[in-house]
């Protein structure tokens, strides 16, 4: 099993950043993928991010060019920069883990964005 572990949400000024982290354990060995997702009251989660194991990475257009996400292999960590932030970036951001056995998934951290 994979556990995942968000942190760095909170609230911020329109035009913000925030670096939102997202700590795997367990079988890191079987994850070939990580991404961010968010889900905004009363809409659908959506897909902000990923990165492949290789270091291929894929951004919503909605995102592009303000969002960046890395990884430390080292610490096991995949990070989300988040940039020039709108009110529209405000929902709750989902860490998910593309392993052989299935998806896993963290717990969530809030972003907010104030106008």
């Amino acid at each position: 099993q994979v556990q995942l572990v968000e942190s760095g949400g909170g609230l911020v000024q329109a035009g913000g950043s925030l670096v939102l982290s997202c700590a795997a354990s367990g079988s890191t060995f079987s994850i070939s993928a990580i991404g961010w997702y968010r889900q905004a009251p009363g809409k659908q989660r959506e897909l902000v991010a990923t990165i492949s194991r290789g270091g291929s990475t894929n951004y919503a257009d909605s995102v592009k060019g303000r969002f960046t996400i890395s990884r430390d292999n080292a610490k096991n960590t995949v990070y989300l920069q988040t940039n020039s932030l709108k009110p529209e970036d405000t929902a709750v951001y989902y860490c998910n883990a593309e392993t052989w056995r299935g998806p896993y998934w963290g717990q969530g951290t809030q972003v907010t964005v104030s106008s």
